[in-house]
This record gives C-alpha cells, structure tokens and sequence, in this order.
C-alpha cells in the first residue's frame, strides 16, 4: 500500500531535483518547492547530481559555481541522458557565461540572488512548456519512420532509436516543417536557444543519419540542400 501511494504521489507532483554545494540555499529550496506542491530533492555536488537523475526528476536546478564538476560540466554529462528542463542558478550574468550556459543543454538561466516566487515561476513555466510539448501524437513522417512527440522519441518501423537530446530535436525541427530549409544558423537558433558555434550543426546531422540508417531507415529523408542547409525530404 505504501508503495503505490508513493507511486501516486509521484504521478500528482512533479519532482525537482536541486543541486548546490550551498546547503543552507539547497535545503531552503527543498522546503520552498515541497509547500509549493513539489516533491523535491538535493544534490549538494555535480557528482551526487549524476547519480540522482535516476530518480527521473521532472525539473532540474542546477548551480553553476560548484567546487569540483561545476553545472556546465553536469549538464553536459546528463543532457544526453535526461529530457527534463535544467535551469541553471549562477551569480555569473555575462553573456558568454550564458551561451556557455544554453549551449551545454540548460533550458533557462535565473542570476542570484533571486526571488523564490520568480523562481517558482520560471520551474512552473517550463513544466508547462513540456506538458504542452506532451499533448501531441504519434506522427508518422514517411514509410520509415514516425515521431512520438510525447515521448520525444523517434521511431523506425515502430522500433524506437536511441537518440541523444540534440539530434532528436534536429530531426523533430527538420519533420515538423517538410520541404522547408534550414541553414546551420538556424537551426543552431532552434535547437541551442542561444547564439554559438553552428558549426556543430553538420556533425549532429551525421550522426543522426548515421543513427536512422543503423536502424533501417532511409537517412536520405534528411537532405543536405549545397551551400543552404539541411530539410526534410521524401
């Protein structure tokens, strides 16, 4: 009985995992999100972070200025493994430190100090933005391959390929707008939220071809259009 009453409890409210080396500020956040409605729980550094994605957190807060693996380095080792939101909580505000920030797979950067109501809101608002993501189906693209928008999951004749973060949100960028060009600028825009280095862009699409012809599909529904940039094609 124990057991599925947690279970219920974790299907109600959504849990947020905090990381800090500060305990006082990692504790006092605990206890905000948990009369707030939340199940909460605390990391207090990048390596203990690691191991509690496990418990498949719904939101991640995640300190930037840690001794050791900071969250830059965390976010990096977790984003291929987790979907959920990450928002960084730093006293760094410039703007390199924030497209280090995007570019290592935060979703939202929130400067110290700060408000626990602004806070709140910026975890409320992106639990929404992925409720909403959640509402669409399952959308086959062509013969091969469909897309499970819910689970943010691409499949091939019904068998799911294991995609990292990045190139799963190419291929739903490219399929959501059929025929359409997108230069590497762009799609770095879309995907990234932040400006950088588009040239990743080309080694993500080869590996994401690489990953649909491994698993049966024809990659070529992803066409390179010379000197412009990438679209999906039948």
């Amino acid at each position: 009985m124990l057991d599925n009453a947690n279970a219920q409890e974790r299907e109600s409210k959504p849990l947020v995992l905090i990381v800090d080396d500060e305990r006082d500020i990692a504790d006092m956040l605990k206890g905000y999100f948990e009369l707030s409605g939340y199940l909460a729980c605390v990391a207090y550094d990048g390596e203990a972070a690691i191991k509690a994605i496990s418990r498949k957190p719904d939101v991640i807060l995640l300190d930037v200025n840690m001794p050791g693996r900071d969250g830059f380095s965390v976010c990096r080792a977790i984003r291929d493994s987790v979907s959920c939101p990450i928002i960084f909580l730093t006293a760094r505000v410039e703007d390199a430190d924030m497209i280090d920030g995007f570019a290592s797979g935060g979703d939202d950067y929130v400067a110290k100090p700060f408000s626990l109501q602004v806070l709140g809101a910026r975890v409320a608002a992106q639990l929404a933005r992925e409720k909403r993501r959640s509402t669409s189906s399952v959308v086959r693209m062509n013969d091969d391959i469909s897309i499970d928008f819910r689970r943010m999951q691409v499949m091939v004749h019904g068998a799911p390929v294991s995609l990292p973060r990045k190139e799963y949100e190419i291929c739903a960028l490219l399929a959501k707008h059929p025929s359409q060009v997108f230069d590497r600028d762009m799609i770095y825009e879309q995907v990234w939220n932040a400006p950088g280095d588009s040239s990743v862009v080309t080694e993500h699409v080869r590996r994401l071809r690489k990953a649909l012809a491994q698993a049966g599909a024809d990659a070529s529904c992803i066409r390179t259009v010379w000197g412009v940039g990438y679209s999906w094609g039948a």
